[in-house]
């Protein structure tokens, strides 16, 4: 198993960063920490420290000395499992339909925590929304085969796959594809002199005067977003009036703004092309080609922002015959074959999800990451820069860290002691602290987490 220093240097060095920063992180702690044949601790303490890393290192190109980055693995771990309570209640994770199900010749997964994505899967069983109970879904699916049913859901622009064991993903066209891929690709897409950045005094957090707009919603672009917050940048939650949120925008809406703007109509464009005029970092996770259909893509922002960075994050990567599909961290992991070989290191065979959503977080640290490296290189390079990242190419990475020996037998360890509680938008919220201590300039999130529409669409 690669260690954690290791694993940060791997991601560090792939984007081309000063080998002499290394030496001021601090990883402590060792695993397993969490339930788990996979190296998920690893996982976690290796992308949110490259991320705090990174931010530290662009703060120190803008003039100001370096400092240590401390993560502990189990703090990490523990922040990625995403866990908050609202005025003392946990809401539900998932939807009573999404999960697995027992098809004729395996098992597919459904996400169906959104009621289009849940009714259309329903609608594809034969049966009616308005009155399917769980029972009723299960035994339609038993008549199916998974491949069958991943294929027609896809069809439907539903999300669905089918359970898969590694060397099953590993011969498909996708995961030959994913293979192929690096972790991440930062790229330059345009020429621009370097931005002029506001001064930086030491006392200040390493990306403070910087300007984000986070147009993503499910889980990894938020938890990015949020990470870029933490560490002094002003990050706008962007979300448009008339799609849904899941419950955890609570959580990952901390340090944000947060303003509406329909794409749809030109209202919405021109206030968003405002924005970009000022933003330093855009970030978007719709649907592939969704935001470039708005005149949103990454060729158009650096016309319309020479020097911007645009972070893209898709569910299957940019290559390959999935490369359009949308996907989910519970997908892409039962997809990639992740489920079985847990169920298999458990020894009952039956297919078992990871211990939380690892591939959403650590892609989100990763889209962090990505953009203050990007940025590092913008004020040395000028140009505009693309970013991107994938939760499968994140899943595939995460394979390559090794398996831990009798992970499963850890016990889930207790929250409480990260926790830290802030009055909301959306009630008490109590969440955990930021697994990144920055020695000279603490991560914290200054703004309260806030319902998307409670900020008019323009900077402070």
């Amino acid at each position: 198993m690669v260690n954690s220093s290791e694993v940060l240097g791997g991601i560090w060095r792939q984007a081309g960063l000063p080998e002499e920063a290394l030496q001021f992180a601090r990883l402590t702690g060792s695993e397993p920490v969490l339930p788990s044949s996979f190296a998920v601790g690893t996982a976690a303490q290796g992308t949110i420290a490259a991320a705090a890393l990174a931010a530290c290192e662009l703060g120190h190109l803008r003039g100001t000395p370096r400092q240590q980055v401390g993560v502990d693995m189990l703090h990490a771990a523990l922040e990625s499992t995403g866990w908050f309570s609202l005025d003392g209640q946990v809401p539900p994770q998932w939807d009573e339909f999404s999960g697995l199900y027992r098809c004729a010749d395996g098992w597919v997964r459904v996400h169906a925590n959104f009621a289009h994505h849940r009714d259309g899967a329903l609608r594809l069983m034969n049966r009616d929304p308005a009155t399917a109970t769980r029972a009723d879904a299960e035994r339609a699916m038993a008549a199916w085969p998974a491949l069958d049913f991943e294929d027609a859901a896809a069809a439907a622009g539903l999300v669905v796959t089918a359970l898969r064991r590694f060397d099953e993903w590993d011969a498909s066209p996708q995961g030959r594809a994913v293979a192929a891929q690096p972790l991440f690709t930062i790229e330059r897409i345009g020429d621009a002199p370097p931005l002029a950045l506001p001064p930086l005094r030491e006392d200040e957090r390493p990306l403070s005067g910087l300007r984000v707009l986070d147009l993503t919603r499910v889980l990894a672009g938020p938890v990015g977003g949020r990470a870029l917050a933490a560490y002094g940048a002003e990050v706008m939650l962007v979300n448009s009036p008339n799609l849904p949120n899941i419950s955890a925008i609570a959580d990952t809406s901390r340090g944000k703004l947060s303003a509406h703007a329909d794409l749809q109509t030109e209202e919405g464009r021109t206030a968003l092309r405002r924005l970009v005029v000022d933003a330093h970092v855009f970030v978007q996770g719709y649907r592939p080609g969704g935001i470039e259909a708005r005149g949103f893509g990454p060729a158009a922002l650096a016309s319309m922002r020479p020097g911007i960075v645009f972070v893209s994050l898709s569910a299957y990567g940019t290559k390959g015959p999935w490369a359009s599909r949308r996907g989910f961290d519970s997908l892409v992991q039962t997809a990639m074959g992740f489920n079985h070989a847990e169920g298999e290191a458990a020894g009952d065979s039956k297919p078992r999800p990871l211990p939380m959503q690892i591939l959403d977080e650590a892609t989100g640290y990763l889209i962090a990451f990505g953009a203050a490296a990007a940025l590092w290189r913008q004020q040395r390079e000028g140009g505009s820069w693309h970013v991107q990242v994938s939760l499968a190419q994140t899943g595939q990475w995460l394979r390559s860290l090794g398996r831990v020996q009798d992970g499963l037998s850890a016990a889930k360890p207790d929250p409480k002691p990260y926790v830290e509680t802030s009055d909301s938008g959306f009630g008490r919220l109590a969440a955990l602290r930021h697994s990144a201590q920055l020695q000279r300039t603490p991560a914290e999130w200054v703004r309260p987490s806030m319902p998307p529409g409670s900020d008019p669409p323009r900077w402070p």
